[in-house]
């Protein structure tokens, strides 16, 4: 069994693009600009956007988080976004899901202009995504490729499973297979025997916030197991979807929790935003 080593694949990342800020900035005399907007209080999305801002610092680029309360108008939240839009500072927005009831979340991830769309969910990106063209991919299932493909592990022809069908993990996740040359297929909550499917997985890629979902019979001998889950334990501990003590006995490679997905996805949110702001400095030209 080898682990899959999100960590030391999102530091190489990260000195690619700082190499790339450097650049960029020599060209521009300016740098990449993130915005985010995070609403409420929410301990994990608050703790998610300061992993983001700092790693923003990291590689130099100009960051700001608005920050709003819980009980924020539609009208408020897309106000900030049209601002954001037309800010030729700002190359990436990102709003940090999920918003509270009393929002229209699709309203306002189409209002982002698909060009700053770094997280990759503007209908605009999720149909390239869709049909192979180029465009902004979701950082997490964008940074699961990137690791498969760090560790030489070939997808063509596999059998991959995706467990979770969300639309911001497992169904772009299955897209990127699919594009690859995978036959894929997505389970949910509605899937009838899991075990059976899971069973037929060279690749198990599951992503749906229950611990220990995953156990050591519902995988075949040396698959591959990419853990996007991210969980808190009864004792405090970040644990992912699948029981890594049993099924690591088991597979070729798999994910740890933490230390695997995770970083890969503030990794790619970098790469996107610097593919942004290149991509804008062109349009300005």
């Amino acid at each position: 069994m080898q682990l899959l080593d999100g960590k030391a694949l999102s530091t190489k990342i990260e000195t690619i693009v700082l190499s790339g800020v450097k650049e960029f900035k020599k060209i521009s005399g300016s740098v990449p600009g993130l915005a985010v907007v995070l609403v409420g209080h929410d301990p994990a999305s608050a703790a998610y956007v300061s992993m983001k801002k700092k790693a923003c610092d990291r590689v130099g680029f100009y960051s700001v988080t608005h920050e709003m309360p819980e009980d924020i108008s539609q009208e408020a939240i897309e106000n900030t976004i049209t601002m954001m839009n037309n800010n030729p500072n700002i190359d990436g927005i990102l709003i940090q899901l999920p918003l509270p009831p009393q929002i229209d979340t699709t309203k306002i991830l189409e209002l982002v202009d698909p060009s700053k769309d770094v997280d990759g969910f503007h209908p605009y990106n999720v149909g390239r995504l869709t049909t192979g063209l180029d465009g902004f991919v979701p950082c997490t299932p964008l940074g699961v490729m990137e690791l498969l493909a760090e560790y030489n592990i070939d997808i063509k022809g596999k059998n991959c499973v995706v467990v979770g069908a969300s639309n911001i993990v497992g169904k772009p996740m299955a897209a990127l297979l699919l594009n690859a040359d995978a036959t894929v297929e997505i389970c949910h909550i509605f899937t009838d025997d899991l075990k059976k499917h899971t069973l037929n997985a060279d690749i198990l890629l599951v992503g749906v916030g229950v611990i220990n979902l995953i156990k050591e019979d519902m995988v075949k001998q040396d698959a591959i197991i990419i853990d996007i889950g991210i969980n808190r334990a009864d004792n405090g501990k970040l644990v992912g979807d699948v029981d890594f003590e049993n099924v690591s006995k088991k597979c070729s490679y798999i994910t740890p929790v933490p230390g695997g997905v995770g970083p890969m996805t503030i990794a790619m949110l970098l790469s996107n935003t610097l593919k942004a702001a290149n991509a804008n400095a062109l349009r300005r030209v």
